[in-house]
């Protein structure tokens, strides 16, 4: 599928046109310029980054009040992981509360207000991101 079918797809319960179909999809093109490039493109054939933009826009399309992430970062570019998410944390500013699970925790904690240490399938620590002030901090939490 192209860009623009994924992002058609994402936006199906209201139909893949019209005016509310448009302005969500200009939304999310505003939010990843590289997709409005490449909306012919087949979505298989981009790099991870690009195709990791167009799995949230596709998301985004359905206008959900929550926005549920796992390892977003895996396998990218540190350049393009910074960009995902900035954009991230621009939508949670704008109210879109968002679920995050991220084995990269220094970058998770920069976009967090709140985070939790799962350990063997529970929650072994809920930490306040603003009280993490180094790696070594950060391991303690871990490792206890």
């Amino acid at each position: 599928m192209t860009v623009e079918e994924n992002l058609q797809l994402g936006a199906y319960l209201i139909g893949g046109r019209g005016v509310e179909f448009e302005q969500r999809r200009q939304r999310v093109l505003s939010l990843f310029p590289r997709l409005k490039e490449r909306l012919t493109q087949v979505a298989g054939s981009m790099s991870g980054g690009e195709q990791q933009m167009l799995a949230v826009g596709r998301a985004l399309m359905a206008q959900p009040s929550l926005l549920l992430l796992d390892e977003p970062s895996l396998g990218l570019a540190p350049k393009v992981t910074l960009e995902i998410l900035e954009t991230l944390g621009q939508l949670n500013r704008q109210g879109l509360s968002i679920l995050l699970v991220e084995q990269k925790a220094p970058l998770a904690l920069k976009l967090a207000n709140r985070a939790y240490v799962v350990s063997n399938g529970r929650i072994s620590t809920q930490i306040d991101p603003r009280e993490i002030k180094s790696h070594g901090e950060l391991a303690r939490y871990y490792f206890n």
